[in-house]
């Protein structure tokens, strides 16, 4: 029996553009498509102003890794990967290989218990007197398996993990509204929705923009 070819995911702009990037057949993995990535990136460079140097990023439930592959390809000085199933962490290592790719971190382990661990270390790096906020991040991008309510729980979790100026990316089964986010997020605001088929993603900012 022939096998099904592994499906791809381009990397759309940057250093990298038009770069393959392999999705492995992995229960539950969903892929952002190209047109979605590229929408997200135009919302992320208007704030950012195409200026991505010094930008930290991380990526939770990355599976292909294209968010985070995208965001080191337009030049993001760090990049935190975040996958839990070993195929999929496979397939991360050997694209960061592949692309020389040193500013790419791949972890490991699940998504809720890595992002409660790295939200123990912001907070300890701002109690401390050296503490500079340098572990926070610039962008951090969510597309977690639908229909587990694994938003709610990870949310507040995220929200220390960001700078004062950064900017949370979130794939939903259905939109998001500043009503609906958890009350540890009431001051943040949705700056951007837009749907493809039956995901809805959105851009949310603390305070607006």
């Amino acid at each position: 029996m022939q096998k099904k070819p592994l499906q791809q995911v381009r990397i759309i702009g940057g250093h990298w553009k038009r770069t393959p990037l392999t999705v492995v057949n992995v229960p539950g993995l969903r892929p952002t498509p190209d047109r979605v990535r590229e929408t997200v990136f135009n919302w992320l460079n208007f704030i950012f102003q195409s200026d991505w140097d010094n930008k930290r990023c991380l990526d939770l439930f990355a599976g292909s890794g294209a968010l985070g592959f995208e965001a080191a390809s337009r030049g993001a000085a760090q990049v935190t990967i975040v996958e839990s199933h070993p195929l999929a962490i496979e397939q991360l290592e050997q694209a960061r290989d592949r692309l020389k790719a040193q500013q790419i971190r791949i972890i490991r382990g699940d998504a809720l218990r890595v992002a409660q661990k790295l939200s123990v270390n912001c907070v300890q790096d701002s109690l401390a007197d050296h503490g500079t906020g340098d572990g926070k991040f610039d962008v951090i991008f969510l597309d977690p398996p639908f229909h587990n309510d694994i938003l709610t729980k990870v949310l507040p979790i995220c929200a220390p993990l960001l700078n004062d100026s950064g900017c949370l990316y979130l794939e939903a089964e259905k939109p998001i509204t500043a009503e609906s986010l958890p009350e540890s997020l009431k001051e943040w605001q949705v700056l951007r929705c837009d749907r493809a088929g039956k995901v809805y993603f959105h851009l949310l900012h603390r305070g607006g923009q």
